[in-house]
């Protein structure tokens, strides 16, 4: 039985009065300074010990020379991990309300987060941030025991063309002929994510009546042939992930069509999503404080609660034996 919800213009009362069970318990990763609480420096790793095609340039948080993954790791991990997928049109990185303020919240419910930095235009083009979020989604998995969660349990969560980024990297097939002759072992991990969440995104680059023009020209350029391979919509199959989709209805940025789209797209498939489209705001909400939109976290957390990839309430600590 397919597994398919879809809710429709939640107004602003319900948006208070559902789930309120799941409400935010957000914690950073904190240690105390002189009396006072300080956070607490987050561990960034490079992707490749010596990353290619590197286009030589300013580094910066927001565009990054060589990508870099930020490990956000909860004191009490349920086992899930999440990769975080800033927007930023494929221009720039939202690092901040769609980055670690994302980061803090799922730690908040014990659920290991990961930041990509990935890189974009106008140095880097396709496929070049599709490699590198699978390179990152490599890299987690097989850290699994390390970072202590459970490499079945891994997802993917993209804002804007982040989430673009997210549906064509769980969209993507599996090449496992070139992964088995590849001279790096890492290549022959999984890449695809156990499920997607995808937040306002970015998803045809064929339709014109729906598509973000300047991620798409960020992206692929004018190739009309590439327009078609990386719309999303086209893309999923009966093998994509689990799907959970929110974007505001008035958005006038990446119109609300890109999310009906993908869900469509699921529904045709029997892929398992669910979509929440809200009557109010705009584009970027990202971690608002707005009630009226704000309730898409707690949607999201009761999606992923009742999908089985974690549980809401920590693990128990570990038994201590008598001295």
């Amino acid at each position: 039985m397919v597994n398919l919800t879809i809710v429709s213009l939640l107004g602003a009362a319900a948006a208070c009065l559902v789930l309120g069970a799941f409400a935010a318990n957000s914690h950073a990763q904190t240690t105390s300074v002189a009396g006072t609480t300080q956070p607490a420096p987050v561990p960034r790793i490079h992707l490749w010990a010596n990353t290619l095609n590197v286009v030589e340039g300013k580094d910066t948080d927001t565009d990054p020379t060589v990508p870099t993954l930020d490990i956000y790791l909860p004191p009490e991990p349920n086992g899930a991990a999440v990769l975080v997928l800033p927007g930023g049109g494929y221009t720039h990185l939202a690092t901040g309300h769609e980055g670690k303020d994302v980061a803090t919240f799922l730690n908040g419910h014990h659920v290991t987060a990961f930041v990509l930095r990935y890189r974009h235009a106008p140095r880097y083009h396709n496929p070049i941030p599709l490699e590198d979020a699978q390179r990152a989604m490599r890299i987690v998995r097989r850290n699994a025991a390390e970072y202590r969660i459970d490499p079945k349990r891994i997802g993917v969560i993209g804002f804007s063309a982040g989430g673009h980024l997210a549906a064509t990297l769980a969209t993507a097939p599996e090449n496992p002929d070139a992964a088995a002759t590849s001279a790096d072992p890492i290549d022959r991990i999984s890449a695809h994510p156990d499920f997607a969440a995808l937040i306002y995104p970015v998803i045809t680059f064929t339709d014109e009546r729906y598509v973000h023009k300047g991620s798409r020209t960020a992206l692929a350029g004018n190739d009309r042939t590439l327009w078609s391979e990386l719309s999303a919509e086209n893309r999923v199959t009966a093998n994509t992930p689990p799907v959970f989709l929110a974007h505001a209805g008035p958005d006038k940025t990446v119109p609300v069509e890109n999310s009906i789209l993908f869900f469509e797209a699921c529904h045709r498939n029997h892929v398992p999503a669910e979509l929440h489209i809200f009557p109010t705001g705009g584009h970027g909400f990202g971690m608002t404080k707005d009630p009226a939109l704000s309730i898409w976290t707690d949607l999201l957390i009761h999606w992923m609660s009742s999908s089985n990839w974690f549980s809401p309430q920590p693990p128990p600590a570990a038994a201590t034996k008598p001295g």
